[in-house]
């Protein structure tokens, strides 16, 4: 064997070692790949039937808003309708009505301040009276 030879079967041994410890973590790589490659199967598999939940939810959901809608707008026109019928209403009995209360409160207070002085003099000609008759017995 000649020094070539030599140096040919330990570059060959060299070679031979260094595929054999490159192909560990090649095989761990295919492996990864592997779990990579189910994960995504896995994840596509639950992701279609989630998606058409998902668009029932909103397919439901819009029928729902587009009740709230019409709700919406029937609440909007019974609004209107009742400021029309309070500004109809304070246009035509408005002014008659508050005066109509004007006049029952006057009407109320002078009643009351004219039983307020009966009282009182009712109450003054006792206290007289009382008076006298202490001053009657003491006498």
């Amino acid at each position: 064997m000649t020094a070539g030879e030599i140096a040919g079967l330990i570059a060959a041994a060299a070679l031979l070692l260094l595929v054999g410890l490159l192909a560990y973590p090649i095989l761990k790589l295919g492996k990864v790949l592997d779990e990579t490659r189910l994960l995504v199967r896995g994840v596509s598999d639950e992701s279609v039937p989630l998606l058409g939940e998902v668009t029932t939810t909103v397919t439901t959901t819009n029928a729902q808003l587009e009740r709230v809608d019409a709700i919406t707008s029937s609440v909007q026109t019974v609004s209107d309708n009742v400021a029309g019928l309070s500004s109809l209403f304070a246009a035509t009995l408005g002014g008659p009505l508050v005066k109509a209360a004007a006049f029952s409160y006057g009407v109320r207070r002078a009643i009351a301040a004219r039983s307020r002085r009966d009282v009182e003099r009712q109450v003054r000609s006792q206290m007289r009276g009382g008076r006298r008759r202490k001053e009657a017995d003491v006498a």
